[in-house]
């Protein structure tokens, strides 16, 4: 299909490699910008007729996809990925580019910013929209202690570079609809002019959702006592086929990884259910998961904050509430 006139917005899909669905994130971006006029481009894994349907009514007027054969390897590469966003970028108009905060963007995202001279505005977690063509954002500072208020400037360089922290936004229910148009693009590169070169990506152990797209999550806090302790909560997630996270006290005290760390500098997640266990609920923390649509809080501490934003709470030891919550789902799923 043709190409059709271009708007001031172009937003980088990413599709979830589990289930090859829209990420998220890029769900929650594309709703929201869309009133403006917005295009999309995808990199790789051939658009199904089905996300065609869900990028157009999300509101995606043209719709780029970019082969990615000639990326070897992985079918990634940070300067490769960054010279084909580069060529549909100067090939039209666009004010802002927009991503998800995700591995890709965080690597390939500022060699576009440095390329055009242009600002990056990073790690967002609310745009704001005035009704007209004004756009403002919000980020974080200093580990969430503050917050700013960035509003770009109409005469600086184009365009300009925002990612968007998941879960910050929430899909639009009543998107613009888009026109849809699919137009495939032919990189003018070669595999001999990609500078950098993934020759291969390492499948993560576990076979479960990446926090920011999971709809059930366990997490633990310092109350695990020790990483050996997670095991208990694995032991659930498997039953109820959820992901499990972790407090920034249980990941500053070595019990978990970085990655599985929920909240203000960690992943912000919005999960049908979360289940918080041992875990006092820091401001931090609850910046990070509030959103969630139901809480459940296992703690000992009465006056523990998560509490105060629990569904549910059960004061108790975890060590002696999770082994039986596990028994019952055991028998009833």
């Amino acid at each position: 299909m043709s190409n059709s006139k271009s708007n001031s917005i172009l937003v980088f899909i990413e599709i979830n490699q589990n289930n090859h669905d829209i990420k998220d994130v890029s769900k929650q971006i594309l709703s929201n910008v869309s009133i403006l006029g917005a295009d999309v481009i995808i990199i790789g894994d051939d658009l199904s007729d089905e996300n065609r349907e869900k990028l157009k009514n999300l509101g995606a007027d043209n719709i780029y996809t970019v082969n990615s054969n000639i990326f070897p390897g992985s079918n990634y590469s940070p300067d490769g990925f960054a010279r084909v966003v580069s060529e549909i970028i100067k090939g039209n108009d666009y004010k802002f580019v927009f991503s998800g905060v995700t591995s890709k963007s965080k690597d390939f995202f500022p060699i576009l910013s440095a390329t055009f001279n242009s600002a990056m505005i990073s790690d967002v977690t609310k745009v704001d929209i005035d009704g007209s063509s004004n756009i403002s954002f919000v980020r974080p500072l200093f580990a969430g202690k503050c917050l700013a208020n960035v509003i770009p400037v109409d005469n600086g360089p184009r365009p300009y570079f925002i990612t968007v922290r998941p879960n910050s936004l929430t899909i639009n229910p009543t998107p613009k609809i888009g026109r849809g148009i699919v137009t495939n693009k032919s990189p003018t590169l070669s595999a001999n002019e990609i500078r950098s070169k993934v020759f291969e990506l390492v499948k993560g152990a576990s076979d479960r959702l990446d926090l920011t797209e999971a709809k059930i999550i366990i997490s633990g806090g310092r109350g695990m006592k020790n990483a050996d302790n997670f095991k208990l909560l694995h032991e659930m997630a498997n039953i109820l086929g959820a992901s499990v996270g972790a407090s920034r006290a249980a990941v500053d005290s070595g019990f978990a990884p970085h990655s599985m760390q929920v909240g203000q500098t960690g992943k912000t997640v919005s999960p049908e259910l979360y289940i918080a266990c041992g875990i006092s609920g820091a401001i931090q923390h609850l910046a990070g998961m509030r959103t969630s649509k139901y809480i459940v809080a296992i703690n000992t501490d009465t006056n523990a904050p998560i509490f105060t934003k629990a569904d549910y709470g059960i004061v108790g030891d975890l060590f002696q509430v999770v082994p039986i919550l596990t028994e019952i789902l055991k028998e009833n799923i």
